[in-house]
């Protein structure tokens, strides 16, 4: 039985979101158990391309491998970055966005950084488009 029917709650109406280094366990988890949509905010590859970004390959002792993991997930993945990220790359979203199986219009933040990409106004406006109308047609 599934943790989320142990709780009553149906995998449908689980949203997982993850920011920065939360992305790690939030694509550990939707790579492995069915959820209604998956939101990475400011994602990592893995924490080797972030520390060493000319890495070209994942590392068994990385402890942070999404860029692996990120095809398995079924759900809807919406990417959010910030294009002038100064801790991790949007290279990493985009990277991330292009292995989805399902991804959904990312939102590249023109302009934002790591961490001020909610105080743009079109970051809750995707969410809200997102949440209340995408997920509800999927």
């Amino acid at each position: 039985m599934s943790s989320s029917l142990r709780y009553g709650i149906r995998p449908e109406h689980v949203i997982v979101y993850g920011q920065s280094i939360g992305t790690v366990p939030s694509v550990d988890l939707a790579s492995r158990y069915e959820s209604a949509a998956v939101i990475l905010h400011s994602p990592l590859t893995s924490g080797m391309r972030v520390a060493f970004p000319d890495t070209k390959k994942t590392y068994c002792f990385d402890a942070f491998p999404n860029i692996d993991k990120i095809s398995k997930v079924t759900s809807p993945v919406l990417v959010i970055h910030g294009t002038e990220d100064e801790v991790i790359d949007f290279s990493h979203g985009l990277a991330l966005y292009e292995r989805c199986q399902r991804p959904v219009e990312p939102l590249w933040v023109e302009g934002a950084g790591h961490n001020d990409v909610e105080l743009y106004g079109q970051y809750l406006e995707r969410l809200k488009q997102f949440v209340a109308h995408e997920l509800v047609n999927l």
